[in-house]
């Protein structure tokens, strides 16, 4: 077989992605040009650092510091944006998309912000974006919504898609420690950033939630009307009661299609799932995605989430993709989020008060009799029923204690006028704890 002149790519960021993503296509280059059809070479690099490229890419690679040469440079085909964020990344993937070059980004937070703007732009330019590595690191979640799963209506996705999250929910489990100790060792071991925010608060779940959800239902993303929840609210206390009723708590991306309303839920929150779902048992910094597809059922997709070569997997997987497709009628390529680009629907994203889900309910109670009726008074005039009820004996001289209460589904804005209510009430002394729950059937 006669291949051809290879494909050149340029590389925005040489990071800890970038430098996987380097070491990766340089490592399986022939194996790479057997499965593209021809060679794939990162020839030029830019990054502020141009010292440390230099000395990370060789001598054989052009090294620059402005982005904007890489993509002024007629000859490259491929832009590889690594940068993050959405300032300069945004200016720098629009300017490629207009200079008619192709794209492949794992700025997950750039496309659940401008994702529709990027691909109308790439749409009307005949350009690809890929951005496999945008969602799950390694694991092949886009690839898998896009083609593998294309003759299903997708009904829902439940996923464990930030590893720095379920570390911390892991070892809070096996450790019975509060949140703030866990997410002090995470620091120490790499796992969580100096500045944890995007993650510990659910933020970086939500953007790759919002492109997941983009994809399986055929809508412009819509990261601002994502319902949002972190972990730092999470007690120890729960994780054991949770445990205790056969239960894991698991911050989960969560998008579903209503068919009673025709509307999508997208949200990011803790959530209960039984012990016994395989998704329940991902542990540490792994990443797992369960799928429920109309003609395939259930499907479970499961790897590393994050760091270099995990990343660098579906960077260049979507390098070859390209390669293998650049040159056919953009209309014959995988629209970028599954649906052709003149079909995609205005399904109305419902906000969290008619989301519909069942709940774990912990109440500090006085130890006095007549507490529970009045409680379960209030969840039955709400139309709200109970699934089961776990009462902690009080010790000698305690005058309190911790009722526990799982309930069956119900809608959200009920639930809280129901947990007002019971807020209210004098024997209720501390604020209650609500957390939501999947069965994930």
């Amino acid at each position: 077989m006669t291949f051809m002149n290879p494909i050149q790519v340029g590389l925005l960021g040489i990071g800890t992605v970038g430098s996987g993503t380097f070491k990766v296509l340089t490592r399986n280059q022939a194996e790479i040009r057997r499965r593209a059809g021809r060679g794939i070479a990162i020839t030029m690099v830019a990054d502020l650092d141009t010292a440390r490229a230099q000395a990370l890419v060789g001598p054989g690679v052009t090294v620059v510091a402005d982005g904007f040469d890489v993509i002024n440079n007629p000859d490259i085909d491929i832009v590889i944006e690594l940068i993050g964020g959405y300032g300069i990344a945004k200016t720098l993937v629009m300017a490629a998309i207009a200079a008619g070059k192709h794209v492949v980004t794992a700025n997950k937070a750039l496309l659940a912000v401008h994702g529709t703007e990027i691909f109308a732009a790439a749409s009307a330019k005949g350009v690809m974006v890929g951005f496999e590595a945008a969602v799950a690191g390694g694991i092949p979640i886009i690839k898998a919504l896009r083609e593998g799963l294309t003759a299903n209506r997708i009904e829902w996705i439940a996923g464990i898609i930030n590893g720095t999250t379920n570390f911390i929910l892991s070892e809070m489990r096996d450790k019975g420690l509060d949140f703030g100790v866990v997410l002090k060792e995470a620091q120490r071991l790499g796992y969580a950033e100096t500045d944890p925010t995007f993650d510990i608060e659910g933020i970086d779940a939500a953007h790759k939630a919002t492109i997941m959800s983009a994809i399986a239902f055929g809508t412009p993303v819509q990261f601002d009307k994502a319902h949002v929840e972190g972990i730092t609210q999470l007690q120890a206390t729960d994780i054991r009661y949770a445990e205790q009723l056969g239960y894991r708590i698991k911050l989960l991306g969560i998008t579903k299609h209503r068919a009673d309303v025709d509307g999508i839920e997208l949200r990011v929150h803790p959530t209960l799932v039984p012990a016994k779902r395989l998704i329940a048992n991902v542990e540490g910094a792994m990443n797992a995605v369960v799928v429920h597809g109309d003609a395939v059922g259930t499907t479970l997709y499961y790897g590393k989430g994050a760091g270099a070569e995990p990343t660098a997997s579906a960077v260049v997987a979507d390098l070859v993709d390209i390669t293998r497709l650049h040159t056919a009628d953009p209309d014959h390529r995988v629209p970028h989020l599954a649906f052709q680009a003149g079909s995609l629907a205005d399904t109305r994203v419902l906000p969290i008060n008619e989301v519909i889900t069942s709940f774990y309910l912990r109440l500090q109670v006085a130890d006095q009799t007549g507490v529970l009726s009045k409680i379960t008074t209030i969840l039955a005039e709400s139309d709200i029923s109970i699934d089961a009820v776990l009462q902690r004996e009080s010790a000698e001289g305690e005058k309190q204690t911790d009722l526990i209460i799982l309930t069956h589904d119900t809608v959200e804005g009920r639930m809280r006028a129901a947990l007002s209510q019971m807020q209210a009430l004098p024997t209720v002394l501390a604020p209650i704890v609500n957390i939501r729950k999947e069965e994930l059937n």
